[in-house]
């Protein structure tokens, strides 16, 4: 359990912290217009790790929120992980230069595996592979489009590349409060060697209790996002439930 990390999610609109509904645009929430206020909250709160999506990058292709990005990184201490328009090396490098910790690719892993790998050969535990799923298949461009290819079949074609993390989405759950799909994404885990980080749908301090049993053991840790802005997840519980496994 040593490894095991909760993930605050930040979601970037417009310049705006919001959370979105089975990853649709025209759903969104917006729940602060200063993200890196939000991103200090998170900090202050005992979080050691923030995920950060870009979704106008995710549509554009292109980084589009890096102003608050930027502003973020200037804010908070915390290594902070980000995708959302992550398309080519250039883009890799130019995050890893202003501080962020961690990449997320996400359509660039199943349009071009092998800007994956060349990234993680550049830039080693430095890289993640975002896998968003729709009935199992791997979702793209910013969730628009669904592909044919599954996400075991993706996972595996990254098993010796030194890729640090595949986070998987499953995107009926994400924003619903449904909790996490931990059939799909330990099953993935299992048959995979890379560590697998849950999202989507992550409700209660209930989720993060199954997140700790031993059949989730090969788990690196799950995103938490709508869970933590409605209320509903004390992050001091939380936090405390995860220190206290990593210590038995």
């Amino acid at each position: 359990m040593e490894t095991v990390i909760l993930f605050p999610a930040i979601d970037l609109k417009n310049g705006q912290c919001v959370r979105l509904e089975q990853g649709d645009m025209a759903r969104a929430t917006v729940f602060n217009l200063n993200p890196a206020a939000q991103a200090q909250s998170f900090a202050a709160q005992g979080f050691e790790f923030l995920h950060v999506v870009d979704l106008d990058g995710a549509f554009a292709g292109k980084p589009v929120n890096a102003d608050a990005v930027e502003a973020m990184l200037k804010t908070i201490k915390i290594p902070v992980q980000l995708g959302g328009g992550i398309r080519d090396l250039a883009t890799v490098e130019a995050w890893l230069d202003k501080g962020i910790t961690r990449v997320i690719i996400g359509t660039a892993a199943v349009r071009d595996p092998e800007l994956v790998k060349s990234a993680a050969k550049t830039f080693p535990g430095r890289v993640a592979v975002g896998l968003d799923a729709r009935d199992g298949k791997v979702a793209v461009e910013g969730w628009a489009e669904t592909s044919q290819v599954t996400v075991l079949e993706i996972a595996k074609r990254f098993e010796d590349a030194g890729v640090a993390a595949i986070i998987f989405t499953d995107i009926a759950r994400d924003g619903l409060l449904k909790g996490l799909n931990l059939e799909a994404t330990i099953a993935l885990a299992d048959a995979i060697s890379i560590p697998v980080i849950a999202s989507g749908g992550l409700a209660s301090i209930e989720d993060v209790k199954a997140m700790l049993t031993p059949r989730a053991k090969k788990l690196a840790g799950a995103i938490a996002g709508r869970a933590l802005y409605d209320g509903r997840l004390d992050p001091a519980a939380a936090l405390t439930l995860i220190r206290d496994a990593r210590r038995s």
